[in-house]
């Protein structure tokens, strides 16, 4: 798929949001969208996946099925979970029984399925944002477009995002992600689309760098914000192990001590002893 001299701009007289972007991903493989926010990764997102038409230029190849997942689901609409995902795997082309097998599969495996009767408006930003991840891998998109698709998520479903990516893949689509928490450091040999002043500059895909794996004990008290503060620099957190409960790691980047789905924060346990372990890092023995 080819983005050919794309030109966006939202108003006649408005700036150009992006200027003749020129860019390819091929079957198999995954690019990554950077870029400061308002650069317009998100507008380069939409154009690639056809939810926006552009200005000028062209996009090319793009495949026939798509799978969008926007930064925030739209979860203002009046429908149950099971029913709007049922409608949008018929949408895709499902007959009835491949509908219900799909709807099945992604919200058992998205941790979602004791929310099939509630209604969309009803969910918390992290459970609507699994939702639009599971409309988007009803039926396998030979182009799935992730636009901060860890945004918002618990530990559990973030791990399940480089899963998701393989799958498509592994299939010959092609997959598109932005993110700015430093998440796609899970995604090696990935393309880099840098977005800046409203132009695209690409880079192939890079050999994974040698990694090491060191561990880092802290207090529990400061779990969450550690792990937090590694993810914001780019490093992996593989396991977190203690001697007790210890904070949801899942959606904080604040430092903070994490959020269940319903937004209620979550605290450590006075005297918990934490071991950060198996903290990934470079070969040189830089902490990750």
């Amino acid at each position: 798929m080819r983005l050919e001299s794309v030109s966006v701009r939202y108003h006649r007289r408005g700036p150009w949001v992006l200027r003749d972007a020129t860019a390819r991903v091929d079957p198999g493989e995954v690019a990554v969208v950077l870029g400061r926010n308002g650069a317009g990764k998100s507008t380069l997102l939409q154009v690639a996946a056809g939810v926006l038409r552009p200005t000028r230029g062209r996009v090319v190849d793009r495949p026939r099925q798509v799978g969008w997942v926007p930064e925030r689901f739209p979860a203002d609409q009046p429908f149950p979970v099971a029913y709007y995902l049922t409608a949008m795997a018929r949408v895709a082309g499902l007959s009835a029984a491949e509908a219900d097998r799909a709807v099945d599969e992604w919200t058992s495996r998205l941790g979602i399925a004791a929310f099939r009767g509630v209604r969309l408006p009803d969910l918390s930003k992290g459970t609507a944002q699994k939702v639009g991840l599971a409309q988007a891998m009803l039926r396998l998109p030979g182009l799935l477009v992730l636009d901060e698709p860890w945004e918002g998520l618990d530990a559990a479903a973030r791990d399940l995002v480089p899963l998701v990516v393989d799958e498509v893949l592994a299939a010959g689509g092609r997959v598109l992600v932005s993110d700015h928490r430093n998440e796609t450091v899970r995604l090696p040999g990935a393309r880099h689309w840098t977005v800046a002043d409203g132009t695209v500059t690409e880079r192939a895909a890079e050999e994974p760098a040698e990694l090491a794996v060191i561990e880092v004990a802290v207090p529990a008290a400061r779990v969450a914000g550690t792990v937090a503060r590694l993810r914001a620099a780019g490093h992996q957190v593989l396991r977190v192990r203690a001697d007790g409960p210890v904070p949801d790691l899942g959606s904080t980047g604040d430092g903070g001590g994490g959020a269940d789905d319903s937004g209620c924060p979550r605290q450590p346990a006075a005297g918990d002893a934490a071991r950060a372990d198996g903290l990934t890092g470079s070969a040189d023995g830089a902490s990750r």
